[in-house]
C-alpha cells in the first residue's frame, strides 16, 4: 500500500536464505517495479538477516545481484534480540553495548549514506529455485520435480 500510494520512495527488504523469504523479497521487488515508473519507487537493497543457513551471506549476495541491487547489511543471528522482546525492549534499549546493537547501527549508518537506489529485476519462480539448487539446498542429481510433495525419508539416499 505505501508504494501504490506513492508513501514510499526508497524500500529495504528484509530477507534470509530461506527459500519463502527470498519468494517475498522476489514479490516485492515485484511490486516495487510495478510502481518505478509512474511513483519514483527505488530498491536501496536486501538486509539479510540471518536465520544461519548454509553459504547465506553468499547466496543473498547472488539474489541482490539478480535483483539489480546490493545486500546493503548482513545481520547475524543472536539470541539477545529474543532478550530484549521479552522485556518489550529494542536492543539498543536493552544491551547498547552488545555486537548486535553494533549491527544496527551499522546499518542504520549504511541506509543514511545509500545513494545505489535501483528498479529492481525480479526473478521467475524457477530462476529463484535454481539458485537454491546452485547454492547447495538441493543435491546436483536430485531433480527438484521429484522431491515436491515428498517427506524427507522418501528422498534420503
Amino acid at each position: 500500500m505505501p508504494i501504490r500510494e506513492g508513501k514510499a520512495q526508497e524500500i529495504y527488504i528484509v530477507t534470509s536464505g530461506e527459500m519463502m523469504a527470498m519468494y517475498a523479497a522476489n514479490n516485492i521487488a515485484r511490486g516495487i517495479l510495478k510502481y518505478a515508473h509512474s511513483g519514483g519507487v527505488r530498491l536501496g537493497g536486501l538486509i539479510c538477516n540471518s536465520r544461519k543457513v548454509d553459504r547465506e551471506a553468499e547466496l543473498i549476495e547472488n539474489l541482490a545481484e539478480r535483483l539489480n541491487t546490493q545486500m546493503i547489511h548482513f545481520v547475524p543471528r543472536d539470541n539477545i534480540v529474543q532478550h530484549a522482546e521479552l522485556r518489550r525492549m529494542t536492543v539498543n534499549e536493552y544491551a547498547p553495548d552488545s555486537n548486535q546493537s553494533q549491527e544496527y547501527r551499522a546499518l542504520a549508518k549504511k541506509i543514511v549514506n545509500n545513494d545505489k537506489l535501483t528498479i529492481p529485476t525480479p526473478m521467475e519462480m524457477d530462476e529463484l529455485e535454481a539458485l537454491l539448487i546452485e547454492y547447495g539446498i538441493l543435491d546436483d542429481d536430485t531433480k527438484h520435480s521429484e522431491i515436491i510433495g515428498k517427506p524427507a525419508e522418501a528422498t534420503a539416499k
